[in-house]
């Protein structure tokens, strides 16, 4: 079990070319944030472009661009193309640096860090400073504005504010927001036709790599219990500074695991990406949810876990705070979504017993994974939150985490074909009842 109050010391630096990383320690005064970056890094020609210096109907530079037919954005991040592919261990640039090899991280061990991607999809919001953790700070050669490090402090615990009722009607309508990158205004339609007359824009954003363990050869599933609850707290954290960090709408913690599902580097971490726009499957969720609300239906996500429940063909594993099932409508092969009883927003919201007993069901859930054919299953861990400024989904959505594999079989992956990538109509050739009678059985 995950010890109560568990203490993390966060401390943060900055890396040779400007960029932040910060350590999330499970013993106070270890001054790896203080460590220099000894690489001849330099610092980006050039920042990512400011919303008056990018619009236009250039289509010849990376950006986001609108997809008129389906009403989305796409990110075209060509500078990726050369990005590290697969070294071999002994270069890995997410293991400690060692003398003679220096990498990404410039401390000799870490327990769990995170740092800005050095090849972003999305980059330039700068986070405010941090007010929970005051301290001198050192300047940021990309920007005028003083940033960090901070000196080492306690990660913060979550408010336990009142949650929602489960069973209350919320007809209401979400409250009148600026027009937001998901739906542009009229007046931003001032860009080339092939757009449908929406101009792009910079793909302002943040990307930031989260390192599990200084171990190579780990998983997530082989981490203590104490390990995911760092794990836990960084998330938290950092959905806490990003989500109010000028122009981000939305963040996203996630893991992607194994040379199938496209991971690009073996050392177990994770990403976390500040969306400039609401995601478009949370936009569909918030959709749902409030047709469902205005119906006078109830809440969608808790009447969604409450029937899961009661059905119990799909459930794998459940404890006091958290259910884990397998969708009805299950597009994976193995597809399982993890709610906490108590419905929150977003990761910060989480209380003390739902973090404590997240990191044993959580890791349960990952050696299912692997015990389904007795290899290692490649996955992708995807946790689903609240946009942080839209009233109605800061208090009807349920943060969850969706925990997906595309192997249907040993030596067997699903492909998004035709039909998946065409039409948008998924195919599932797995019973989710079965899904979940196997993954009970894994356990």
């Amino acid at each position: 079990m995950c010890t109560v109050r568990v203490l993390v010391w966060k401390s943060s630096g900055r890396l040779a070319d400007g960029r932040e990383i910060i350590y999330f320690d499970e013993s106070p005064g270890l001054g790896r944030a203080s460590v220099p970056d000894q690489r001849p890094l330099a610092a980006p020609a050039a920042g990512a472009p400011s919303p008056d210096t990018a619009r236009g109907p250039d289509l010849q530079s990376p950006g986001l661009r609108w997809d008129a037919l389906t009403g989305e954005w796409v990110v075209i991040a060509a500078q990726r193309q050369d990005r590290t592919f697969l070294p071999p261990t002994q270069e890995c640039p997410l293991c400690p640096s060692r003398p003679g090899r220096l990498t990404e991280i410039p401390a000799a061990d870490y327990d769990v860090v995170v740092f800005e991607n050095r090849f972003p999809s999305l980059r330039g919001a700068v986070p405010t400073p941090d007010p929970r953790t005051p301290g001198p700070r050192t300047p940021d050669p990309r920007t005028p504005d003083p940033r960090t490090p901070d000196p080492p402090t306690l990660a913060p615990q979550a408010p336990s504010p009142q949650a929602p009722s489960p069973q209350a009607p919320s007809p209401q309508a979400p409250s009148p927001q600026a027009p937001s990158p998901q739906a542009p205004s009229p007046q931003a339609q001032v860009g080339p036709l092939e757009t449908g007359g929406v101009a792009g824009r910079p793909a302002i954003g943040r990307c930031e790599v989260v390192c599990f363990t200084a171990d190579h050869n780990a998983s997530f599933a082989q981490l203590s219990p104490r390990r995911v609850r760092t794990v836990l707290e960084a998330w938290a954290d950092r959905t806490t500074v990003l989500q109010a960090a000028p122009g981000i709408e939305q963040v996203y913690c996630f893991e992607n695991r194994g040379e199938e599902i496209g991971v690009t580097l073996h050392h177990p971490h994770g990403q976390i990406y500040g969306f400039p726009f609401v995601t478009p499957r949370t936009a569909r969720a918030l959709g749902q949810a409030q047709a469902y609300a205005a119906a006078r239906r109830g809440n969608l996500f808790d009447d969604m876990v409450a029937g899961e429940v009661a059905a119990g063909t799909r459930i794998v594993a459940r404890n006091e705070h958290w259910t884990a099932f397998v969708p009805a409508a299950a597009r994976w092969p193995f597809e399982i979504l993890l709610f906490p009883a108590r419905r929150v927003p977003a990761l910060p919201e989480l209380d003390e017993a739902a973090r404590v007993a997240f990191c044993d069901i959580y890791l349960d859930l990952l050696r299912r994974f692997d015990a389904l054919f007795g290899l290692p299953l490649p996955y992708i861990a995807a946790w689903h939150q609240a946009p942080a400024g839209d009233a109605f989904a800061r208090r009807e959505f349920g943060l969850h985490l969706q925990l997906i594999s595309i192997r249907r079989a040993p030596g067997k992956l699903k492909y998004l074909a035709g039909t998946e990538s065409g039409m948008g109509v998924w195919i599932n050739d797995i019973l989710p009842e079965e899904a979940a009678s196997s993954l009970r059985e894994a356990g």
